[in-house]
């Protein structure tokens, strides 16, 4: 599911079907960062960001199982929101959000923006970073029911943040654009479900991937 390179150009990868993430080494091998909390299988990892330290944040919604959330080969009770330091410690950050999706980091690295996509509870959330890179206070960055209720297409999904820190994501509707402080700047309407975005060439270029409505996104 969710790719992204290190500062080493290494490209790291959250494998849904083996519930893990792994980074593919420049000899084409293959290591496993993260295939567990506590002994117990991770669900299905689905995105992820890295900070400019090496630490690692990533979200584990249940979406690549089988069955889902009900798949009897789920081990964690909960979906998680974990942060995977350069040393290899995982930390589990918060357990609060029902389908913790889409994640991002604001450019000075102080706020953890994650999207949660649950029919019943679609919002972005914000959190506080401290220091040792865990988290403080969450508060809902944007509340995203409006869209929902008038039927468009989506849920909050993949997102990535700019350099003016304006957070550029996907969700009811198509690709929705916040300012760092919630305020909304515009909306690309693409008429289906969205998944995610990236940004390409100097940065002025927007990568969309979607899909055709009643499809899995």
């Amino acid at each position: 599911n969710g790719l992204v390179f290190d500062s080493e150009g290494r490209l790291c990868l959250c494998e849904h079907g083996d519930r893990r993430v792994s980074r593919i080494e420049k000899d084409g091998k293959k290591t496993v960062l993260a295939d567990n909390y506590m002994g117990k299988k991770l669900n299905s990892p689905n995105d992820l960001v890295f900070h400019t330290n090496g630490d690692l944040y990533f979200t584990d919604p249940p979406y690549g199982l089988p069955k889902n959330y009900d798949d009897p080969t789920r081990e964690l009770d909960f979906c998680g929101v974990y942060l995977r330091k350069k040393g290899g410690k995982l930390i589990l950050l918060t357990k609060e959000m029902s389908r913790p999706n889409g994640i991002a980091l604001s450019p000075d690295e102080k706020t953890l923006y994650v999207a949660n996509s649950d029919v019943a509870t679609p919002v972005w959330m914000a959190f506080a970073v401290k220091k040792d890179g865990t988290l403080g206070k969450s508060k809902v960055f944007v509340d995203g029911m409006k869209w929902v209720k008038e039927k468009l297409p989506g849920l909050p999904d993949g997102m990535k943040v700019d350099v003016d820190g304006n957070l550029w994501a996907t969700g009811p509707g198509g690709v929705w654009v916040f300012t760092p402080k919630a305020e909304v700047i515009g909306n690309i309407s693409t008429g289906t479900n969205t998944a995610n975005v990236a940004f390409g060439d100097d940065g002025s270029t927007l990568y969309i991937h979607s899909t055709p409505i009643g499809e899995d996104v």
